[in-house]
């Protein structure tokens, strides 16, 4: 059983706390910059065990009569279809879930700003499809210049072209569906024309990670390193937080490089910043609700190593680069781990090998045991694998046969008869819904179905890369799957 190293409930209470106290530092009312991901944030459950993914919306709810959400999303993002990895959307679909899910939280959503706007052609049919839709969106514009000539950023032809974002609620939450979409550039453009406008307004800055009063080498601290090593982002000490309050914190390159340049627009703005260093800007508490630290230290070693096998999977898959595998390399060497810590790598290899190198699964499930699968004639190895691990978890012995092949043999024949497909062997969903239709004629059946909801929280590596409809339920169930790179085929097209 994995232990406990972050006490949920005690963040949701300090971080709601620090924020209310931030906003009425700036007189009623703050532009919140939030970083990372807001309901689903699993980097942060992996590495802060104990982290809820959805612990961020837990706290704004604690805020919500006092909570506006505007979504930014690059127009160049729009108009180059950018898509969102982790869910396989365009940034676009995706501003679009983002306001549903947000609705659903009972979050007031204001409106979308779509800030690099230059008359891109899908951005402004995106805009269009969004009014109709009922919600209001504002354009922000290309400033020449941005971010280092702040007198031209700071007046009528940078900020004052862009369009006033109308707010009517205390705490303005900036958010986005990924990097790099403009959202430090909408709150200080919104600061200036809360200036003009003679209103008091303020900025802070929400990120997760790294965590700024943990030290520079936690293994914590490395993980965000590792997750963003196709960014390049680096952890470093904050010297402007050094040099103002001899304390030493942790920050990251882009926020450190461009301090200076904020500090400049800040002072721009409003006569004097209200911040001396990098690290003043966050409000983020996570730091101070890590109850078991060894807890974190070994869940985020674990995720590095998970880092480096989806390195290398990007690059085996041609979207990604030696350097980020190189980076997280390093990272491992410098915590101190190597890929043979991951405990479920060695008993895959075994059974591939065992099977004259064809596919293998092996899942560690939470009392430690490991199960395997192999690749049959009816089942790929992740669905055996599947199988044989709710087996485990119902007390069923492993020869059981929970699934008969009457149920099996017509699925396939519709895979191959009329579906057109070459594989015949049931895939992890397909698997799963057969497993359901047993369970209405079979009580073991019935009983390794109620126990697949634990498999969350379980680790798995797979002998090859499995196919995105695989992937994608391994993810659903919440087990933390790695590859190796390579795929099962030489073929050149894989689906």
């Amino acid at each position: 059983m994995k232990k406990i190293g972050f006490d949920n409930q005690l963040y949701i209470e300090k971080q709601s706390e620090q924020i209310r106290k931030r906003i009425n530092e700036f007189g009623g009312k703050l532009y919140l910059e939030f970083g990372g991901k807001l309901f689903d944030d699993f980097h942060a459950s992996r590495v802060l065990p104990g982290f809820a993914p959805d612990s961020k919306l837990q706290m704004l709810k604690h805020l919500a009569d006092n909570v506006e959400v505007v979504i930014v999303i690059n127009a160049s993002d729009i108009e180059n279809n950018k898509i969102r990895r982790d869910l396989g959307i365009t940034y676009d679909i995706d501003v679009l879930r983002l306001i549903d899910c947000y609705r659903d939280a009972g979050l007031y959503v204001g409106s979308v700003v779509l800030s690099q706007f230059s008359g891109q052609p899908s951005a402004s049919a995106f805009k269009t499809k969004l009014e109709q839709l009922g919600m209001k969106v504002f354009l922000h514009y290309p400033i020449e210049g941005y971010p280092y000539n702040v007198s031209h950023i700071v007046s009528d032809e940078g900020y004052g072209k862009n369009e006033f974002i109308e707010t009517t609620r205390p705490l303005v939450v900036i958010t986005a569906p990924g990097p790099g979409s403009g959202k430090m550039a909408t709150c200080l453009s919104q600061l200036y024309h809360e200036n003009k406008r003679g209103s008091k307004a303020g900025y802070a800055k929400f990120e997760t990670f790294p965590i700024w009063n943990l030290p520079l080498k936690h293994p914590v601290n490395l993980a965000y390193e590792a997750a963003t090593a196709d960014l390049n982002d680096v952890n470093m000490i904050d010297p402007y937080h050094l040099e103002a309050y001899g304390v030493t914190t942790v920050n990251y390159n882009r926020d450190v490089e461009v301090f200076p340049v904020l500090n400049a627009i800040f002072e721009k703005i409003e006569g004097k910043s209200p911040y001396r260093s990098p690290t003043d800007m966050g409000v983020n508490m996570a730091g101070y609700a890590i109850c078991d630290d060894e807890a974190t230290r070994e869940a985020s070693k674990a995720e590095i190593i998970r880092r480096y096998f989806a390195a290398m999977n990007d690059l085996r898959m041609g979207r990604g680069k030696q350097e980020a595998v190189d980076k997280i390399i390093s990272l491992m060497n410098q915590a101190g781990i190597s890929v043979e810590d991951r405990s479920v790598i060695r008993p895959a290899l075994i059974k591939s090998e065992l099977t004259g190198g064809q596919p293998a699964v092996a899942i560690e499930l939470p009392d430690g045991t490991i199960v395997t699968g192999k690749t049959s004639n009816l089942l790929g190895a992740s669905s055996a694998a599947l199988l044989n691990a709710v087996k485990h978890l119902a007390g069923l012995p492993d020869d059981l046969l929970m699934i008969d092949p009457s149920i099996i043999e017509p699925i396939q024949k519709l895979k191959i008869g009329i579906l057109k497909n070459h594989n015949p062997r049931l895939h992890s969903d397909e698997t799963l819904i057969a497993l359901s239709m047993s369970a209405n004629m079979n009580p073991a059946a019935k009983r390794a179905l109620a126990a697949v909801k634990d498999l969350a929280g379980c680790e798995a590596h797979s002998t090859v890369i499995l196919s995105q409809v695989d992937l994608d339920v391994y993810r659903k169930l919440g087990i933390n799957l790695t590859c190796e790179p390579r795929y099962q085929t030489k073929k050149l097209y894989h689906k």
